[in-house]
């Protein structure tokens, strides 16, 4: 999908990019496939902000979309495109043979009217997913399990890919966005090609009032503020905040390594860092 450019016929509409959603469904989402979505504002049960910088938004429905494609060889049609205020990338709606019906996150070139099927071993087409132990070396794949039957969580924000690079006894090699490579189990599902929208990154919301329709509120920068809310504070004139980059609370920010489950160091090849490092 195209970018959409705005006439500057006022402040808001200056520098307006926007992605060009014509081609989506217009009406409403599948009723038994979505529930309501409550707004937490960044609190906790206790009332107290646990993340800031969130409150408002539009009211939205949450669509369940089906991240583990374990309905095998099962052809299923898309029926629509649709627009998901809950992510980044486009869903499409997929009718089974059978007369079920679900949710799954989009790649590009599909369209409507395409069939799609899951399966241990199917053919190697946009939307279809299978075994990670089945796809060819060298393609372009997204929604990958990192533990089988999970549910795929790599590669399921808008325009990103990772691609499939060699295989090691019974596990596969794969090529992250980041540059990192990494083992992940064979017996994982993945999904064909890349996901779409990938616009989205070029998109420019032009005020801070679109930014609050998507639930976001400002944030004030550290060094805006006095010393007794937050390490970069106080300071005569302006002042850059120092030498080391902290969070309100101390902990090193803005490139310092924070990670500190390292259970899957074994499953990485190559760090995303190893470039940083030489």
């Amino acid at each position: 999908m195209a970018l959409k450019q705005y006439n500057p016929t006022s402040p808001g509409r200056r520098g307006l990019v926007l992605v060009d959603r014509s081609a989506l469904w217009k009406g409403k989402p599948v009723k038994s496939l979505t529930e309501g979505k409550r707004k937490t504002g960044g609190r906790n049960n206790q009332g107290h902000v646990t993340s800031r910088g969130i409150a408002g938004g539009h009211k939205q429905r949450y669509r369940f979309i089906d991240f583990k494609r374990r309905k095998w060889d099962v052809p299923a049609t898309v029926e629509r495109l649709e627009y998901d205020p809950n992510r980044s990338a486009f869903i499409a709606l997929i009718t089974y043979e059978d007369g079920e019906q679900s949710y799954i996150i989009a790649p590009q070139r599909l369209a409507v009217g395409d069939k799609v099927v899951a399966g241990s071993k199917v053919d190697v087409k946009p939307g279809n997913a299978m075994l990670l132990s089945q796809i060819p070396v060298g393609t372009i794949i997204h929604n990958i399990e990192m533990k089988p039957g999970k549910g795929a969580q790599i590669a399921r924000s808008a325009g990103t890919y990772a691609q499939l690079v060699g295989r090691d006894r019974g596990m596969v090699i794969v090529r992250l966005g980041s540059g990192e490579q990494r083992y992940v189990r064979g017996d994982c599902m993945g999904s064909i090609g890349a996901v779409s929208n990938p616009d989205n990154a070029n998109t420019n919301l032009a005020k801070a009032g679109r930014n609050r329709w998507l639930g976001k509120r400002p944030l004030t920068r550290g060094v805006a503020k006095n010393p007794v809310d937050h390490p970069h504070g106080g300071g005569e004139g302006r002042t850059s905040g120092g030498r080391h980059p902290v969070t309100p609370w101390g902990k090193p920010t803005k490139g310092a390594r924070t990670r500190h489950n390292k259970s899957t160091d074994k499953m990485i090849i190559r760090s995303r860092h190893a470039k940083k490092k030489r």
